[in-house]
């Protein structure tokens, strides 16, 4: 298998077209997988502006390696091998957002949001690099199997050499080109005042529609008539925590509210111990009087044995074969 600058294993071709091809490769040094671009000029390019165009997109290329975002692959080397610039990435596993639509149709407004505000942050950070970016279309949109969405062919030179480079302006204005292929029904939609204020000549309208696909991305889709911001939760006032807890005597589930620095209710507490207060002296009073009716004469009162005797009074007469304090007999066969 070819190897490249002495450590790029080339393994299998992921993807070709006219500028060039994606090879899945393997790092020899660090033994991970990546992504490695290899640039072809068109034929029957001349060959002086073959060598412009190589110079040009390894100039970017190096340029995007300090493009930090998620939405852009990382760019880790620049190789030159065979007079042509190979350019060694991340390798990103997922599905194109043209690849989505086809097997899927189009995105649910806020998914379909979502991933323009991925290709927004990915275009505005190529800007900030020096690489800008022409017309991302769905092919070169990829939904990761991370979650990100990431913007393909930032690195390997996406614009004509003799075109001038993208401002602002058209970032937004392929932005909403994109957006109305995502969605249903782009001209009448929820979507629809976004896919044309992206393209409006007036930047606060621009602005406008960004931020109503902030909002759209982040709340979801809004019905028709109703207020911005509506359906978000209502606080109302802060109140005390309530939480399990042992109460006496190891029961469980008993609830308290929290703990003020006074002390908290202390009524119930008290009321229970006057209770068992009053409890207490009625069983002394009780003890008094049984003992003194028990001290006017035999058998007015309970026996020794803290039991009601059924003996007679007379000794010795019939009674259940037991005496008072004996325990009673138990028949023999």
């Amino acid at each position: 298998m070819t190897l490249i600058a002495g450590r790029y294993r080339l393994l299998d071709a992921l993807a070709e077209g006219a500028a060039g091809i994606v090879w899945r490769a393997r790092d020899e040094a660090l033994g991970r997988e990546v992504a490695v671009k290899e640039v072809h000029a068109p034929p029957g390019t001349p060959g002086a502006e073959e060598r412009l165009l190589y110079a040009r997109v390894e100039r970017e290329a190096r340029a995007a390696r300090a493009i930090t975002d998620p939405g852009v692959a990382e760019v880790y080397d620049v190789a030159v091998e065979h007079g042509r610039p190979w350019i060694v990435m991340e390798l990103v596993r997922g599905l194109t957002l043209a690849e989505t639509l086809e097997a899927g149709g189009p995105l649910p407004d806020r998914e379909a949001a979502r991933v323009a505000l991925g290709v927004l942050r990915a275009l505005r950070a190529a800007r900030e690099a020096g690489v800008p970016y022409h017309g991302p279309g769905p092919d070169r949109v990829l939904l990761a199997n991370d979650g990100r969405v990431v913007v393909t062919g930032v690195a390997t030179g996406t614009w004509a050499p003799d075109a001038p480079p993208p401002g602002p302006e058209e970032d937004l204005r392929s932005l909403g080109a994109l957006l109305g292929g995502m969605v249903a029904d782009p001209p009448a939609g929820p979507l629809a005042p976004v896919v044309a204020g992206l393209a409006d000549r007036d930047a606060d309208v621009r602005a406008g529609a960004v931020r109503e696909l902030e909002r759209v991305a982040g709340s979801g889709e809004r019905s028709r008539g109703s207020a911005p911001g509506a359906g978000a939760p209502e606080r109302g006032p802060v109140r005390p925590e309530r939480r399990e807890h042992d109460g006496p005597d190891g029961v469980r589930g008993g609830r308290t509210e929290g703990r003020s620095g006074t002390g908290g209710r202390r009524g119930p507490r008290k009321g229970a111990v006057i209770a068992a207060g009053v409890a207490g002296l009625l069983v002394i009073v009780g003890a008094l009087v049984w003992q003194a009716v028990r001290d006017e004469g035999p058998g007015a009162g309970p026996g020794g044995g803290g039991a009601s005797s059924t003996a007679p009074a007379v000794p010795g007469a019939a009674g259940t074969g037991a005496e008072v304090g004996e325990p009673a007999a138990t028949p023999r066969s």
